[in-house]
């Protein structure tokens, strides 16, 4: 799944060991989403959002999902964009769970931020924030501070399976068990691909997943209060849903305080 893809020599070692051509999932930068920009995949075995159930989700130009983590910043995977620095080169969907939906509100990145210890998905530190060129009017997602166990919500405008070619403009979502470290980490290793456990969380269930498209999105909890908290962001996997190898997510509360003093500054 790269919800965007590892390392071509990381590829290359998946490939060969389970025999097939795809690699991990990420958006497929060949493929076109609406208004002609790349197109990453979508959840797998998941459900139709109903309208407002997700207001600070939105969608990148570039293929990839995010969260208003403040009115003017994206939080989004570091394997989404391109480094650190001013870029006007993307466009922000929200407001909508239909793509082609007529309330949708847009607006375009400034500047960028990617912590220097990103050095491809699978290698932990898989996190970006994206500044706009306004505040949005809409609800904001607060980062968990830990703790987290149990069953996480996953969502994405990406594929529903694995080899779906077909373009999604209406967003998905799904419910997903948490995998333990140790578990997640034996079932990659053979294929020499090692967790980093303080920076990446397993979640997913027999046919449910993210998948292509799906980068950077959020995967959630509600809070003791019943709010929803921000977890992990959708960071790479093998394939789509196959059992045996759960997606991997970037570990919010390992990089809870960068990613708010980068927030802050970009705010």
């Amino acid at each position: 799944m790269v919800r965007f893809a590892p390392p071509l020599v990381v590829l290359g070692v998946l490939a060969a060991a389970l025999g097939v051509g795809a690699g991990p999932a990420r958006a497929d930068p060949a493929a076109p989403s609406p208004g002609g920009a790349p197109h990453r995949g979508e959840i797998v075995g998941g459900d139709l959002v109903p309208d407002a159930r997700f207001p600070w989700m939105v969608r990148l130009s570039m293929g990839c999902g995010g969260a208003l983590t403040a009115p003017r910043v994206v939080l989004t995977a570091g394997h989404c964009v391109t480094g650190s620095g001013p870029d006007t080169s993307i466009e922000v969907t929200a407001g909508v769970t239909d793509l082609k939906a007529a309330g949708a509100v847009t607006a375009r990145s400034v500047k960028v931020f990617r912590p220097t210890g990103f050095h491809g998905e699978t290698s932990g530190d898989d996190w970006a924030v994206v500044q706009l060129d306004r505040a949005l009017d809409l609800p904001t997602l607060p980062l968990t501070s830990g703790g987290d166990r149990g069953l996480f919500t996953i969502m994405g405008w990406g594929q529903t399976k694995e080899t779906s070619l077909r373009q999604q403009t209406k967003l998905r979502y799904a419910t997903v068990p948490l995998v333990p470290d140790a578990l997640c980490a034996s079932e990659y290793a053979p294929l020499g691909v090692a967790l980093v456990p303080d920076d990446q969380l397993c979640a997913g269930g027999q046919n449910v997943d993210t998948c292509q498209g799906d980068s950077g999105g959020p995967m959630v909890r509600k809070d003791g209060y019943g709010e929803w908290v921000q977890v992990g962001i959708v960071s790479w996997g093998l394939g789509c849903g196959r059992t045996g190898y759960p997606g991997v997510y970037s570990q919010i509360s390992t990089f809870r305080a960068k990613i708010r003093a980068a927030a802050d500054k970009l705010s």
